[in-house]
């Protein structure tokens, strides 16, 4: 090829290939891949909070038709029978038909989110009316003697087994109660919560130790420390049965509750929360009182109540070291001391109709006792973390308004002045330099 037929050729550039845009651009190069905008057409977004007609529709004919079933099985085709059994089916027949029409038109995975919902309210609403069950029997079995006053305040000190209802009461039970279980939870609570705090802040083998101990006793039998602090404390040391050896027995039993639970709640809170602590410059311990345990406030409340539920319903270790009375005593160190669960077992012994009636009625006041209690530890501790109540709210706008009454009263700091420099007449001239 000669030169003039190179020259007579036109070099033609490339088209440059179009930058890729967003939408296109490979995640490899740091960018983000978006979807493309035409997907095609979305189903109906779904309201998790309301229930649709339909759905409405599926679950109470299936219901109804799990019932209806449930009878011709019961009482034409087939020689079942008993309300337990019924129940079953019924429930049974009840999945299987809900399930059947949610198919009809959703699809597999619609049919068990809509199954697994039904089995877990099912299970909520069984739980529940367990509670309420326990709770309205023993109110209708000891309702006749909760119904006078002086069931809540006499004690059974001139009232025996023949007596009516309208003599004798439990108020001796239930300061007993009281007692014990206030001493237990002085003891169990710092010593739970500051076990919790070892084990989650210290740590170390000793730590692993200290675990696995608390949690072999929470299988510890309520007997076993009842009989520990019995010949541990009332043989070797006071030599009698006392409202403070029981309530030593329930903090055996409370402890290892309150150690686990609270040891659970600790693991929760974010790690990120004690470093940025620390990087403040405080020390481990300020950072446990002012970051840890507040943040875990509302678990160690549920932990303290947990433990209480274990510890104010034992029966076995109270009578073992606290003993039975019919008389008011309200020294923990001296004398036997009942409490709830020691005097309804006192009561249903007895074949007695009202006697048996008492022993309900002071399970039902042990039962509403229980729920006061928790009623007040949740307000007490069923804060979020963060959020102020009252008394704090109104600290801190205490504090502020010190801090800008302090800001006030201190002197303006005037701007600094700039350095004196040289004027004019006093600069060097050039004959002083010479």
């Amino acid at each position: 090829m000669t030169l003039t037929e190179l020259e007579d050729i036109t070099i033609v550039a490339a088209p440059a290939e179009p930058a890729p845009t967003t939408a296109e651009a490979p995640a490899a190069s740091g960018g983000t891949d978006l979807p493309p905008e035409d997907r095609g057409e979305t189903g109906p977004r779904r309201d998790l909070r309301r229930t649709s007609a339909e759905d409405r529709f599926n679950l109470w004919g299936s219901l109804l038709s799990a019932a209806a079933l449930a009878l011709l099985l019961f009482g034409w085709f087939t020689p079942l029978t008993g309300q337990v059994g019924w129940a079953i089916v019924a429930y049974l027949i009840f999945i299987g038909l809900y399930a059947l029409l949610v198919a009809l038109r959703s699809t597999r995975e619609d049919v068990a989110d809509r199954v697994m919902t039904v089995l877990f309210v099912s299970a909520g609403v069984l739980l529940l009316a367990a509670l309420v069950f326990v709770v309205l029997f023993a109110l209708a079995r000891g309702w006749a003697a909760v119904q006078h006053l002086n069931f809540f305040t006499q004690t059974m000190k001139f009232a025996g087994p023949l007596d009516p209802l309208s003599d004798g009461g439990i108020l001796h039970a239930i300061v007993g109660t009281l007692i014990q279980i206030g001493i237990a939870l002085a003891i169990t609570i710092p010593l739970g919560i500051a076990t919790a705090v070892f084990l989650n802040e210290v740590g170390g083998r000793f730590a692993r130790f200290v675990r696995t101990i608390a949690d072999a006793m929470t299988a510890l039998p309520s007997i076993v420390a009842g009989l520990f602090v019995y010949s541990a404390i009332i043989v070797f040391i006071t030599h009698q049965r006392s409202g403070f050896a029981a309530s030593l027995a329930i903090s055996v039993m409370m402890l290892p509750i309150i150690i686990r639970a609270s040891d659970v709640v600790l693991r929760l809170v974010a790690q990120n929360l004690r470093e940025a602590s620390y990087a403040l410059g405080t020390t481990r311990w300020r950072t446990v009182w002012h970051v840890v345990l507040p943040t875990a406030r509302s678990g160690l409340v549920t932990a303290v109540i947990l433990g209480t539920a274990r510890g104010i319903g034992e029966t076995s270790p109270v009578l073992l070291t606290s003993g039975i009375t019919a008389e008011m005593n309200i020294d923990p160190f001296n004398g036997p001391m009942i409490s709830l669960p020691l005097q309804v077992f006192d009561f249903v012994k007895s074949p007695e109709p009202n006697m048996i009636a008492r022993g309900f009625g002071a399970a039902a006041v042990l039962i509403l006792l229980v729920l006061a209690l928790f009623f007040v530890a949740r307000l007490i501790g069923g804060k979020a973390p963060g959020q102020l109540s009252d008394r704090g709210r109104r600290r801190a706008a205490a504090a502020s308004r010190r801090d800008a009454e302090r800001i006030a009263s201190q002197p303006s700091v005037d701007s600094p002045t700039s350095v004196d420099t040289p004027t004019s007449t006093d600069s060097p001239t050039p004959e002083d330099n010479s």
